[in-house]
């Protein structure tokens, strides 16, 4: 949020104006459901460590945009927090401050948007690594997964340890980077299209990709849905 020095003079304004932040804030509950430990990692947010079953729920404040949710697979963290994770890395930090490495799935969000609208998908362009399932909790709008076995069936191409690349990734080319924005689906593009209809499979996928829910409401990211 953007600090001005005149709110001082302000008590009740800034009352107000915490009242309304904390009373739209909106929560992500993270849940590990596969078979394996899953570093769930979040900007903003920080990371977490979660074994089978194990669930970790942050706050978004209103008006946060730019915001993601992903998991790290095979990581490895010293008393300070600080190590590598074979998938999703963070610059070698449990707490995340900065967005992962692909490949990694990603659940991303705006909050409190245009018409008061929460903004929200599942992206494949930097690649997949953990299945997903991002779903509202609250609210009269639908969720959205990816749970297909992308890894498995992976083109050889893009294939990753632990995960599977999105094409830009390994060819660095505007057709698969979008760079200029006169870009279209693709092989690969299609690839991950085909198996999950609801993520997002290149940068301009935005038709069938972006799905909203009213300001205000709760959220669930599952891994290994």
């Amino acid at each position: 949020m953007s600090r001005f020095s005149y709110l001082s003079l302000f008590p009740c304004f800034l009352l107000f104006a915490h009242f309304f932040t904390f009373s739209n804030a909106a929560t992500f509950e993270i849940r590990n459901q596969c078979a394996y430990t899953v570093w769930a990692a979040a900007v903003p947010g920080g990371g977490r460590r979660l074994d089978r079953g194990q669930s970790w729920t942050i706050t978004a404040n209103a008006g946060t945009t730019q915001a993601r949710i992903w998991g790290r697979t095979k990581c490895n963290f010293d008393g300070a927090g600080r190590g590598t994770c074979e998938t999703g890395d963070c610059n070698g930090l449990l707490q995340c401050q900065a967005f992962g490495k692909p490949p990694n799935t990603l659940a991303e969000y705006a909050l409190n948007q245009f018409n008061n609208l929460d903004f929200f998908d599942i992206s494949l362009v930097d690649g997949f690594n953990v299945p997903m399932d991002f779903s509202p909790v609250s609210g009269n709008c639908r969720g959205i997964r990816c749970a297909a076995d992308i890894n498995g069936q992976c083109p050889n191409q893009l294939r990753a340890s632990g995960g599977c690349n999105n094409p830009c990734t390994v060819f660095k080319t505007d057709q698969y980077c979008c760079n200029s924005g006169n870009c279209g689906p693709t092989e690969y593009s299609r690839f991950f299209k085909q198996r999950c209809p609801d993520a997002y499979s290149y940068p301009k996928d935005d038709q069938t990709s972006t799905f909203t829910c009213p300001g205000g409401t709760n959220y669930r990211v599952v891994f290994c849905p």
